[in-house]
């Protein structure tokens, strides 16, 4: 039987299965008789959403080419003419089986077919699964800039089978486990005391659950991102400028990111547990300006303030609000 967490938001709540193996037994867990619209992606092994598809009344599996390049609207408008000849209607479902990408477009999607339909979402990565299959944000992005189309749009369930991590290779590991020291850092010196120890090699399903435990209850919190929900965005303010120059994953860049946001003393640490992961430490290779005029169009800038995480010990934070340039002497300044 799955480990399950409640995401407790009233009449938005939902359940998060967390399993050794669950792909199988999807039908159990969530309505599979009507019609269903499966997105995936080209990077996403086909056994997955073939195993969901077939325990579906109806259903149609979308695939569109893998890439974060690729969650704009020319795929949006691709999927929603596909749902469309599908007939797809109010009463019906979409299910995202797939990282990241996959569940952020298909999310999205969802929040704005007829109005809204019933999404779920099936993360097959360490990524997805420990941060953005739940929390309701949803979104594409557009003129080069990050996520800046979307919506908050609460799935219906998230079914998590820690069997897919099989399929990834230790690159994509690592940028999921990036996420959980994220989380970690800000609220959880146990938890990262404990990766430092190796728990995650130990046991990946409680690791994920207590990353899991942890994003929960700042959304609980803050659904909309008014207040405590911008912890989320440690290491993402200038990880999110090194991403848009194309040459990392999503983890490996709020890796990078999470660096000098974090105190002086913290970062031996900080930076000694990356490298076990053989995530990156070093700046040298990117292009701080021009990473840094993507922070300009970030979409928590207000007034031309960010909201910056900064984490002095493990388990805490403060949050100061600093402009794009301001951001830019600060990290020039962490790393000469």
């Amino acid at each position: 039987m799955p480990n399950i967490l409640t995401m407790n938001l009233g009449d938005r709540s939902y359940d998060i299965l967390v399993s050794n193996s669950t792909l199988d037994s999807v039908g159990k867990f969530i309505n599979l008789e009507r019609k269903v619209a499966i997105i995936t992606d080209s990077g996403v092994p086909e056994e997955y959403s073939k195993a969901i598809a077939s325990q579906c009344k109806n259903a149609i599996v979308i695939t569109f080419d893998q890439g974060e390049e690729n969650k704009n609207l020319e795929t949006y408008k691709y999927i929603c003419e596909k749902i469309l000849d599908f007939g797809l209607e109010r009463s019906d479902a979409i299910v995202a089986v797939g990282g990241g990408v996959v569940g952020d477009i298909s999310g999205f999607v969802a929040s704005t077919y007829m109005r809204g339909i019933d999404f779920y979402n099936i993360p097959t990565t360490l990524l997805s699964q420990v941060d953005s299959s739940i929390g309701g944000k949803t979104a594409i992005d557009f003129c080069g800039v990050k996520n800046i189309l979307g919506s908050f749009y609460q799935p219906k369930a998230v079914i998590i089978s820690t069997d897919t991590l099989r399929t990834l290779d230790k690159r994509q590991i690592s940028s999921g486990i990036a996420e959980v020291i994220k989380m970690s850092l800000t609220s959880d010196e146990e938890l990262f005391k404990d990766l430092e120890e190796g728990l995650f090699e130990k046991d990946k399903k409680q690791t994920i659950i207590r990353a899991l435990k942890i994003k929960k209850s700042v959304v609980e919190a803050d659904e909309k991102e008014n207040s405590i929900r911008k912890i989320l965005n440690f290491g993402h303010t200038f990880g999110h400028g090194i991403e848009a120059l194309g040459n990392l994953y999503h983890g490996e860049c709020v890796a990078l990111g999470m660096i000098p946001m974090c105190e002086k003393k913290l970062r031996p640490r900080l930076i000694n547990l990356l490298s076990n992961f053989n995530l990156p430490t070093s700046f040298e290779a990117i292009d701080i300006d021009k990473a840094a005029e993507f922070i300009q169009h970030d979409k928590k800038s207000s007034g031309g303030v960010i909201n910056v995480v900064f984490v002095d010990s493990p388990g805490s934070y403060r949050i100061e609000k600093m402009s794009a340039e301001e951001i830019l002497r600060h990290i020039k300044s962490s790393f000469g």
